[in-house]
């Protein structure tokens, strides 16, 4: 039996320096809406956690603390992914983040592979990202810096449960 397709799916969090609602990050509620529209159009681009469907500034409401905003999106591959992070409208937009959010200390940003056509939870994402932070880069939960082939998660339970 073949393997199934794989998606890469993404979580990225930032410590906000203001709440949402604050003219310090008048600019940066002001940019994402055009810098949604480009993910969302972008090659590759599969899905984000929305908030609203009609209000593309509404942030992500979650459990996880206060001013911590959240970033979840699947992707073809990591190479759309990439295109979209370094290559698009998106990287001036990131090149600014120190103006909005504080610095980490530790890992922010975790990916994994996931089976075509399904749509991790924002609680296995912060799982994936909790496991980044103490045991390192592994297929479950890697970094575009250590990045791992959607080959080398087929054999992992995800890609299991779905071939069956």
């Amino acid at each position: 039996m073949n393997p199934p397709p794989m998606h890469l799916a993404e979580l990225n969090i930032a410590h906000l320096r203001a709440p949402i609602d604050s003219a310090e990050l008048a600019e940066f509620v002001a940019l994402l809406e055009p810098i949604n529209a480009v993910a969302d159009t972008a090659p590759g681009f599969v899905w984000r956690l929305k908030e609203s469907e009609t209000d593309p500034t509404a942030t992500v409401v979650h459990d996880y603390g206060d001013h911590l905003l959240m970033n979840f999106s699947v992707w073809e591959s990591l190479e759309t992914l990439w295109n979209y992070a370094y290559r698009s409208e998106h990287l001036a937009v990131l090149r600014r983040r120190r103006e909005w959010f504080l610095r980490m200390m530790e890992p922010y940003m975790v990916l994994w592979w996931v089976p075509a056509g399904q749509i991790p939870t924002l609680a296995e994402g912060m799982r994936r990202l909790e496991r980044l932070r103490s045991e390192g880069p592994s297929p479950e939960a890697f970094t575009f810096k250590d990045s791992y082939d959607s080959s080398e998660a087929v054999s992992l339970p995800a890609a299991a449960e779905a071939r069956k």
